[in-house]
């Protein structure tokens, strides 16, 4: 595969879902479709390694965010957001701020030899 569209030693970063990992209740085809970004990653290191082109995936988990705010009804909000806390290794959930940390990392010279994996960004939550 030729790619025109990033130079030689490009990072790419897709943005998968912890939801990709664990069966979540409503939410098959977004868990489907979060693993498959994973999959996508795992060939496009190979299809773009002629380029010396690092993909990786991002994978955060719930986010305090205006966007995660839109998929729970008004009345749970806080709710669910104490739920998911409480059940994190770290006590919170993500900020806007920690994914983006991560995003940098990924995307720096830092992770210059780095490719192909999948960073779940939530805290430890998908390994417990």
């Amino acid at each position: 595969m030729q790619c025109r569209f990033f130079s030689e030693g490009a990072s790419i970063i897709l943005t998968s879902s912890v939801a990709g990992y664990k069966g979540l209740q409503a939410f098959s085809v977004y868990s489907a479709t979060k693993a498959a970004v994973r999959q996508l990653a795992s060939t496009w290191i190979l299809d773009l390694k002629e380029q010396k082109i690092r993909v990786n995936v991002l994978s955060p988990g719930m986010v305090d965010s205006p966007g995660t705010d839109g998929l729970i009804p008004a009345a749970a909000i806080t709710a669910v957001k104490a739920q998911y806390a409480a059940g994190s290794p770290l006590g919170r959930i993500a900020t806007p701020e920690d994914v983006a940390s991560a995003a940098l990392f990924l995307a720096s010279e830092d992770a210059a030899f780095i490719n192909g994996i999948d960073l779940p960004v939530d805290g430890g939550s998908s390994q417990v």
